[in-house]
């Protein structure tokens, strides 16, 4: 991955997910279209995973997905390869690809990372933030209070970027390029889990009730209290998906 982020994220939501401009699909395009379509296939076919159009451990197979995103096989297999780097895809070698498995263990790993990793940043932020660091975390909060009384499934894309956004501004006053970098990754494994959460114990709730307690702590500047909500709130899929009955997750 070859990623540089800067060091506040823009707090545009959509930024990210927003599909470049359609192109032809021709594999024999010059190379700043062989980019955009490569880019294109990629953002699309990363979404679809994550989403969770493709089911844990399903084979990718390159020469239906190419009709599917409208892109050669190169195109394809390089946007499969960026998916790999991702975590989002596994490479069989010679059998192609497939969708990276989850589990219950899985989870428990990405859990433990991400509080280990975005708690400590965040007790950080709140004890050396400038009033410029509070300002972010005001605005991306209420841009993500817009999305979430309730969350809909038709907006449930924009509400993760929103989501994002709000976890990334907290931890803006002390995080580095590495830290986001890290975080993204794990945040967007978290998403798949969120995702297969809905309909489960995840419909009850109130997850605009859990940030606003992780904003007011923030804003108090009550470091150890922001730190124990952010904890208790990366952790509530994994209990959702503990809890779960059996044979109501795709794993």
């Amino acid at each position: 991955m070859n990623t540089i982020l800067p060091d506040h994220p823009p707090l545009d939501p959509l930024a990210d997910g927003a599909a470049p401009a359609t192109v032809p699909a021709d594999d024999d395009a010059s190379e700043p279209h062989a980019r955009t379509l490569s880019e294109h296939a990629y953002h699309q076919l990363r979404q679809h995973i994550v989403e969770g159009h493709y089911p844990p451990g399903a084979k990718l197979r390159v020469e239906h997905l190419k009709n599917v995103y409208g892109v050669g096989a190169g195109t394809l297999r390089e946007a499969l390869t960026r998916l790999v780097s991702d975590a989002l895809v596994v490479a069989e070698g010679q059998r192609g690809f497939r969708v990276t498995p989850m589990s219950v263990a899985d989870l428990e790993a990405i859990t433990r990372l991400r509080i280990h990793i975005e708690v400590d940043a965040l007790r950080e932020s709140v004890r050396c933030g400038d009033a410029a660091w509070e300002q972010r975390v005001r605005q991306s909060f209420e841009m993500l209070s817009a999305w979430e009384q309730p969350v809909s499934i038709a907006h449930r894309t924009a509400w993760e970027a929103c989501n994002r956004r709000f976890h990334e501004a907290l931890i803006s006053a002390a995080a580095t390029p590495w830290t986001y970098l890290i975080l993204r990754m794990l945040s967007q494994q978290s998403e798949r889990y969120r995702r297969v959460c809905i309909g489960l114990g995840d419909s009850k709730r109130d997850v605009h009730a859990e940030h606003t307690c992780l904003f007011e702590a923030a804003m108090r500047r009550a470091d150890a209290r922001a730190a124990l909500a952010l904890e208790d709130h990366i952790g509530t899929t994994l209990a959702i998906v503990r809890n779960a009955p059996p044979g109501a997750l795709p794993f």
